[in-house]
């Protein structure tokens, strides 16, 4: 459903018609932002000191992103700020707001999960994250790339780092996510099926 809906709002994109899913007022922080808005942060004095096998293939000073992405506000949010973030449900796709909450709420409940088994871990007490988990601004924030668009080598999403406490991936129709480890090795990501990246 999200492929298909990537490939129509990219078609509607390029052909010059209106993005009727973009909220640029909001930020960004629901419905699709396009490609070439989105930029990470200039990490370049970082790469330089980083080994040639380890260096990520984004240039420097960072361009913006070729990826596309949906933003989709899931889980519960306190009652004064629950409207804040209006959910964007994009026109023919009827099943788009059950499919999308069933697949977000899914990834919040192994996010807690994976919580929980870290403070279980730490030797604190079970709910110490998930509690300040509850009632955060989680988005479900599927993501897509014009493969056909951009040459084999293009950097979709620039070397950058997630503020979030847990930011989980699903498993990639393709390869080409790579991760770096506390020694700043990077690791191509290989994510298996029915498995979660955290």
């Amino acid at each position: 459903m999200v492929e298909q809906y990537f490939e129509e709002v990219g078609d509607n994109y390029y052909t010059g018609k209106e993005l009727r899913d973009c909220r640029p007022e909001l930020s960004y922080q629901v419905g699709v932002t396009p490609e070439a808005v989105e930029k990470a942060r200039d990490h370049e004095k970082l790469v330089e000191s980083l080994p040639f096998e380890s260096k990520p293939l984004s240039r420097f000073p960072p361009e913006f992103d070729a990826k596309w992405r949906f933003f989709w506000p899931i889980g519960e949010r306190p009652e004064n700020i629950r409207n804040d973030l209006p959910k964007v449900i994009p026109e023919n796709f009827p099943e788009w707001e059950t499919k999308m909450d069933l697949w977000g709420n899914h990834m919040i409940d192994a996010c807690e999960t994976a919580a929980e088994m870290t403070a279980v871990g730490l030797g604190l007490d079970k709910d110490t994250f998930t509690e300040r988990m509850r009632h955060g601004s989680h988005l479900l924030a599927p993501t897509a790339s014009d493969l056909v668009k951009h040459d084999v080598g293009t950097a979709l999403a620039g070397f950058h780092y997630d503020l979030n406490f847990i930011t989980a991936h699903g498993k990639s129709r393709y390869p080409g996510l790579f991760i770096w480890l506390r020694d700043w090795t990077r690791m191509a990501c290989k994510i298996p099926q029915g498995c979660l990246l955290m």
